[in-house]
């Protein structure tokens, strides 16, 4: 069938109208005759920006022995290819079972009203002989939309639609809105990229596909640098791929590797721990992995201040990105230049420990905080000046963990005693609300590992130290914050936000 340049009502290249729908119903008609025609025992259906990442889906869905079958693909919210309610005009309900299925609370393959985008329909079962895309069913009387009138179809067939969630099989982005952009298709389709590597091998595109040749810059920064483990080339590998397929241009710092050094190349470089420095969750002094953490940072400070860099951004390997990063973090670089604020460092992502009062959200830059008591150095831009005060703190004689560090030099830490130890704490911090980047792995998670915390203790390599499980809660994501403590302030109101679409689990 030939593809239509256009479609009558069209308002954009995201907006469905009927004619766009009949299109599509209509190719899968085709295709599902055809298969007929063939005598095939099976068709399967996948959405074109739909992410098979298990090469065993097909096995395993022919598998499960049901004429209509679809695997349970991943978003970045609660979104999937399913619903567990319908309403009586063929709209999405919520369900308390959508969310136990979503999030592999409950697994196996589960009965469903609706399935779509990827499927098997099994065409040696007779009951499958009486499924059409299109024409709609006589009786059907539901909005004019593809998978309400599949899913119409399969029940006056009598046929019973099933999700399975044993595996996982792949992913799928969220469905834009009629008034978005392709551009914005684009982004969308990029994040589901990347956040398929998180735990796998990147995706590569087919031969038959043409892919548009990648521009990858600074977004703005005189810099951008990526901190790297020599021995984590799997991170390595993988955030690289990732910033390319964001087109971001980094330089890649070899991270100083704490359990490479010794006592003498401790006592070399005069580093000595904060007095009376004890981790507020295990109550363990510092460790050798964190004094390479900490060098890490302040070999790239130092490089800041010598080559006289003013905007730096500095992310380390173990991040994955929010949905349009680039987007959203040059948007806010350009407000804060717009607003002439006067800054020196900007969390990207941080875990806020400060969770009983809003931080100040900063007039005249909307997503932008003062920055309270936080933990990690995941990713944050720094200035020229912040570095160089950084630095003129002299912290190898009194060093703690850097992500301890940089709250005491904007005078936010809590433990009183260890900021009288620095005399200059007026660091500008600021946040970024919400976060742009976030940890791959949480504390305890499968694929979770720290090189800061499996180490051993700085002045005695044969104490081993590791995460603290029963603390595990130390390093995951962000504890619940007090609703009166949330930064809203910071935040567009709520009826800016587009209004959700009705295939949307929210």
């Amino acid at each position: 069938m030939e593809e239509p340049p256009s479609y009558p009502e069209e308002i954009g290249p995201k907006h469905w109208p009927s004619s766009r729908f009949t299109h599509v119903m209509k190719l899968r008609q085709a295709a599902l005759r055809a298969a007929r025609e063939k005598w095939s025992d099976y068709i399967l259906f996948i959405d074109a920006d739909n992410l098979l990442t298990n090469p065993q889906t097909l096995n395993l869905l022919i598998a499960e022995n049901k004429t209509l079958v679809a695997p349970m693909l991943e978003s970045r919210s609660l979104y999937s290819n399913f619903w567990c309610g319908i309403t009586p005009q063929g709209y999405y309900k919520r369900t308390l079972e959508y969310p136990l299925i979503r999030e592999w609370k409950k697994m196996g393959c589960f009965a469903v009203p609706m399935i779509h985008s990827t499927f098997l329909i099994d065409l040696r079962k007779e009951a499958s002989t009486k499924l059409m895309f299109y024409p709609p069913h006589q009786d059907y009387t539901w909005s004019f939309d593809d998978i309400m009138v599949f899913a119409f179809s399969s029940r006056q067939a009598g046929v019973q639609m099933f999700i399975c969630n044993r595996e996982h099989y792949g992913f799928l982005p969220m469905p834009l809105k009629p008034q978005q952009s392709l551009q914005e298709e684009a982004e969308n389709f990029v994040h589901t990229l990347i956040e398929a590597m998180i735990d796998r091998p990147p995706v590569e595109p087919s031969q038959y596909i043409s892919v548009p040749p990648k521009h990858p810059d600074k977004m703005g920064f005189d810099e951008i640098f990526m901190i790297n483990l020599k021995r984590r080339k799997d991170r390595r590998d993988r955030m690289l791929r990732t910033l390319y397929e964001q087109e971001i241009a980094v330089k890649v710092v070899e991270a100083v590797d704490g359990k490479a050094l010794n006592t003498s190349q401790l006592k070399a470089l005069s580093i000595e721990m904060l007095p009376g420095y004890r981790d507020p969750y295990s109550s363990r002094p510092l460790t050798r992995g964190e004094i390479g953490c900490f060098l890490s940072h302040y070999y790239i400070w130092k490089e800041v201040v010598s080559r006289g860099l003013e905007k730096t951004l500095i992310i380390e390997d173990d991040v994955r990105f929010e949905h349009q990063f680039k987007r959203k973090l040059m948007k806010l670089m350009d407000d804060i230049e717009q607003a002439q604020l006067d800054w020196e460092l900007i969390y990207i992502g941080r875990k806020r420990m400060q969770v009983q009062e809003p931080e100040r959200a900063v007039p005249n830059v909307r997503n932008l905080v003062e920055a309270d008591y936080s933990y990690w150095t995941l990713g944050y831009a720094i200035s020229f000046h912040g570095a160089q005060k950084l630095i003129r703190a002299e912290p190898f004689s009194k060093m703690l963990p850097v992500d301890e560090f940089l709250p005491i030099m904007y005078n936010k830490h809590p433990v009183t005693k260890y900021m009288e130890y620095y005399e200059s704490r007026d660091l500008k911090a600021f946040s970024a609300e919400p976060l742009l980047v976030y940890p791959t792995h949480y504390t305890g998670q499968p694929g979770y590992l720290s090189d800061t915390e499996t180490s051993t203790i700085w002045d005695n390599e044969t104490v081993s130290t590791d995460w603290d499980r029963t603390h595990s809660w130390k390093s995951r994501q962000q504890g619940k914050i007090h609703s009166d403590a949330q930064n809203k302030d910071a935040l567009p109101s709520q009826s800016s936000f587009n209004a959700p679409s009705s295939r949307d689990e929210l």
